[in-house]
């Protein structure tokens, strides 16, 4: 009876430890899920806020490489974080770590890491919207220019915005939002956009130039870029200011102050050899 009792508690307590232990695996396996899950819609929401323009919204490549794949590398993870850290030197892939002036920190990188990866499991991907931009506004094209600027704020929203800040105001890319010295601006920037930068992380965006932009999208872009900017000034441009101190007014005030002053003279010498 004694022995049955021992093999009884026995089997209770290796019956209670492996209940325990399967809760313990299984709460930890679903709290990995819920943190990998979160990880993975914050890894899609900076995708599609810094990586999507250039290699697709569902990571298929468009003018950067194609993400969706299999990676052959045994760790492709840190393949994929030192790649987005420190860029391509030679390429269009700029460095996006903080660490290297770019705007992403290791979290970010992390996230959007592991978001790339979990396109070889097939995995949800968490697709986010791109960037857009409210157009409430209406735009007037700038004198001389070709395009739409309305249609191209939004161009610009999706395809720019990653690089050169939404208004502008430069990321990673050159700083638009300026006056631009070129007597004809709108073929600069249209040529810069169409040809890219040889040396630069500027791509080329036109279709005659393997990039994804017709020629006019191009245009509106450009009228859109321009909208920020007045009229270019060159040396020797600008007009002088007329002021009530300037000009013809200024002479005509400096000989009456003159005249006054040998008038006063004269009137003094006379008084004095008067009282003489």
């Amino acid at each position: 009876m004694g022995s049955f009792i021992k093999q009884l508690v026995r089997l209770t307590l290796i019956s209670f430890s492996t209940i325990l232990l399967t809760m313990v695996l299984f709460t930890s396996a679903t709290a990995q899920e819920g943190d990998d899950s979160e990880l993975l819609q914050q890894g899609a929401q900076v995708f599609a806020e810094n990586c999507a323009a250039c290699h697709g919204e569902d990571g298929q490549g468009r003018i950067g490489a194609t993400l969706a794949k299999n990676w052959s590398s045994i760790r492709p993870d840190l393949q994929i974080q030192d790649t987005i850290e420190r860029g391509i030197e030679g390429t269009f892939m700029p460095p996006w770590g903080m660490a290297f002036g770019g705007p992403l920190d290791n979290d970010q990188i992390e996230a959007v890491t592991r978001y790339i990866l979990s396109w070889e499991s097939g995995r949800p991907s968490f697709i986010y919207p791109t960037p857009t931009i409210d157009t409430r506004i209406v735009l007037t094209p700038p004198p001389g220019v070709s395009g739409d600027p309305n249609a191209g704020a939004q161009l610009y929203a999706t395809n720019c915005a990653v690089c050169h800040g939404p208004n502008g105001e430069g990321r990673i890319g050159a700083t638009l939002a300026r006056e631009w010295s070129s007597t004809r601006p709108d073929l600069l920037v249209k040529s810069v956009i169409e040809n890219g930068v040889e040396g630069a992380a500027m791509p080329a965006w036109s279709q005659a130039n393997g990039g994804p932009l017709s020629e006019e999208e191009i245009d509106n872009i450009v009228a859109y870029i321009l909208t920020w900017s007045g009229p270019a000034s060159t040396p020797g441009s600008q007009e002088q200011v007329v002021g009530p101190l300037t000009g013809w007014p200024a002479w005509i005030l400096f000989i009456g102050a003159f005249i006054l002053i040998i008038v006063v003279i004269v009137y003094y010498s006379r008084q004095r050899n008067s009282a003489d």
